[in-house]
């Protein structure tokens, strides 16, 4: 099975269409799919809706997709470095559904993992429980949070083969293995592809079962907010 392609272009063709689900990794600007984000923005493909833990920065990251009102919905965590995400929702342009950053995450794992459902006791009575079922365990109420299946998941990682398995550099590994687990097709962008057989089994954290189309590309890893010490002789 083929899975190397030779650009974003390549890799998304025939899999875009209007009012697909897509999963999409990285927190904040790390580890973000910027090349296949581009392609997307490129494909034109409109009514999205976007499983991510945020939705990038004004003008990079999934912000592009949101500047050329692509995304119709959003379901994340945090969005609170994007003017545009913002001046969107309050004017009635785009959907939000917020979601804890932990129940987030276990329903992206958990559509990766067949489970459709689960209950946590994070979001009970807050808004967050609001029309969602109430179950007690042990005395306590758990509210019901459904998994994510995702027509597409959009992920970056550090290195791969060529059957797809992966290794995410430290940090940028973050939403990227539940937001790959999770779709019926997933893409993954690399920094290097690696013969087959170097990678050592114990040190890959997504296995190229879940993995269908790869590419390489250099990316620009911009910085979200850059903080330094002042100089002491300044």
């Amino acid at each position: 099975m083929k899975k190397v392609y030779g650009s974003a272009t390549e890799a998304l063709d025939g899999v875009l269409h209007d009012g697909m689900l897509i999963a999409a990794g990285g927190f904040g600007l790390c580890g973000i799919p910027e090349l296949l984000i581009d392609g997307i923005v490129a494909s034109g493909v409109k009514d999205l809706t976007v499983a991510s833990n945020n939705a990038g920065v004004d003008g990079f990251g999934l912000g592009k997709l949101l500047e050329t009102r692509q995304i119709k919905k959003m379901m994340s965590s945090y969005v609170g470095e994007n003017a545009e995400f913002m001046r969107q929702y309050l004017s009635g342009e785009l959907e939000l559904e917020f979601n804890p950053q932990g129940t987030l995450a276990e329903r992206m794992r958990a559509g990766g993992a067949g489970i459709p459902g689960f209950y946590t006791k994070t979001g009970v009575g807050t808004q967050i429980a609001e029309g969602k079922d109430v179950k007690q365990f042990n005395g306590e109420d758990y509210i019901m949070e459904e998994g994510i299946f995702a027509d597409l998941s959009i992920v970056k990682a550090w290195k791969a083969d060529d059957t797809g398995n992966l290794i995410f550099r430290k940090t940028a590994r973050n939403f990227n293995p539940p937001a790959a687990m999770c779709g019926r097709i997933c893409i993954a962008e690399v920094e290097e592809i690696v013969p087959r057989g170097s990678l050592d089994p114990d040190l890959i954290h997504l296995p190229g079962i879940y993995v269908h189309r790869l590419i390489q590309g250099q990316h620009e890893k911009r910085i979200e907010q850059r903080t330094v010490r002042k100089r002491e002789d300044a």
